[in-house]
């Protein structure tokens, strides 16, 4: 019998990647999407939802509960991202970055869990970031909703060890995908900011490195071997070997000594 999997945000990068390559490995795979419920290839299953809408994310669960009876694997992956001074930032802005990149994890697992521990056996897998692991300039409200899927998971995974249900962290570093284009500007980004100038410099640089990332085909591949693990780690970085090696950086040299070197290479003086 195909394992369940429901996975947000299909539309593309990650989600499209994962879904598709799931799909053709014989899962049954159920897509989250805000604008649209046409299935795709034949074979992905969409079920129209807004993760920060929890009447919709309801209305969705209980449609793939009627036509499955289960929920072997959650994907969290649908998220966005803004970009500025932490200085200029909206409050609308930042609502809509923890409403999407946090609050809409929780959403969608506080909706998958009663089945899940009826079914005393699950998977869940909450898409992160490096930037979760260390503060990234400019992408402060970000990194901040990512720390917080860190913090969710690793008390998540305790409280439902009894249930045999798994949480897996994935944290990728920098991939080439739409988030780039897709990236919400805060004012610095506009001119009528002291950091403008600054932030113009920083941001080529992060758009550098993004769009000279690794492909999201490549993680998904990764995920699908991680899947077919019993007893999976409880989180694995998807990166370069230099960005995994900042991030071992990041775990033994003194905040301050590591700042500087982040900040350095995003041209911060």
């Amino acid at each position: 019998m195909a394992k369940v999997v429901l996975i947000t945000g299909i539309s593309s990068g990650f989600g499209k990647a994962i879904s598709e390559l799931l799909s053709s490995e014989g899962y049954a795979v159920y897509g989250i999407n805000r604008s649209q419920n046409e299935d795709l290839d034949g074979k992905i299953k969409v079920l129209q939802a807004d993760v920060t809408d929890v009447i919709s994310i309801q209305q969705a669960i209980a449609t793939l509960l009627t036509r499955e009876d289960r929920i072997d694997i959650l994907i969290n992956n649908a998220g966005m991202g803004i970009t500025g001074s932490i200085e200029d930032s909206s409050h609308d802005d930042i609502h809509l970055q923890m409403s999407t990149n946090f609050m809409g994890y929780v959403n969608m697992i506080q909706a998958v869990l009663p089945a899940m521990r009826a079914q005393r056996g699950a998977t869940i897998v909450n898409i992160s970031s490096i930037g979760g692991l260390m503060g990234l300039p400019y992408q402060g409200f970000y990194a901040a909703s990512k720390f917080a899927v860190e913090g969710l998971s690793e008390s998540l995974r305790m409280e439902l060890l009894p249930y045999k249900i798994k949480i897996v962290v994935i944290q990728p570093g920098d991939f080439h995908t739409s988030f780039t284009a897709n990236r919400k500007p805060a004012l610095s980004q506009n001119g009528g900011s002291v950091y403008a100038s600054q932030f113009e410099k920083t941001l080529s640089l992060i758009e550098k490195d993004e769009k000279g990332g690794l492909k999201p085909e490549f993680l998904a591949r990764k995920l699908s071997k991680i899947l077919k693990k019993k007893n999976p780690c409880h989180s694995y970085i998807i990166a370069t070997l230099e960005q995994k090696f900042a991030v071992v950086l990041k775990r033994i040299l003194p905040g301050s000594m590591f700042s500087s070197i982040l900040s350095s290479h995003y041209g911060i003086k």
